[in-house]
């Protein structure tokens, strides 16, 4: 786990002052796995009951406007923020709503180079993030990547 103080020179380098509601919310995501807004605010309320589920989504959207996290959408429409903004792409659990982190340098340079290939005129691609929508075949074991 990450200090205090070192998320609020994590915040402040993104340009945000760090409050402490700011650097609470900060913490809750390092708590927890690609949470809602609503779980993010369960975990705060149960220490600080006087942070309000408005202020835990202003504090998620500045902070991804600012770049410190990751908004993902599953296919429900349901937005879930990630905390890990370095380059990975995501496998999504349809039947256990789990979001998994995927890290594969070599499929992330395969899309890259199909993209630069295609020559797309009058756009510029500032990433590429990439979510898999599948079903786990035993909701009661992890998924394991080899």
């Amino acid at each position: 786990m990450i200090s205090s103080e070192k998320i609020r020179e994590k915040i402040g380098s993104a340009g945000i002052k760090a409050t402490l509601q700011r650097v609470l919310t900060y913490e809750a995501l390092l708590l927890l796995d690609h949470p809602t807004a609503e779980q993010v605010h369960d975990c705060l309320t149960k220490q600080h009951p006087s942070i309000s589920l408005a202020t835990v989504y202003k504090t998620l959207d500045l902070f991804v406007k600012s770049g410190l996290i990751d908004r993902v959408e599953t296919a429900q429409g349901i937005k879930r923020y990630d905390y890990n903004t370095k380059k990975h792409n995501h496998i999504y659990c349809s039947n256990t709503n789990e979001i998994i982190d995927y890290f594969d340098h070599d499929l992330n340079q395969l899309i890259e180079e199909y993209f630069k290939n295609k020559k797309i005129e009058n756009l510029t691609i500032e990433d590429i993030k990439l979510q898999i929508k599948g079903n786990k075949t035993d909701p009661k074991r992890k998924i394991t990547i080899k």
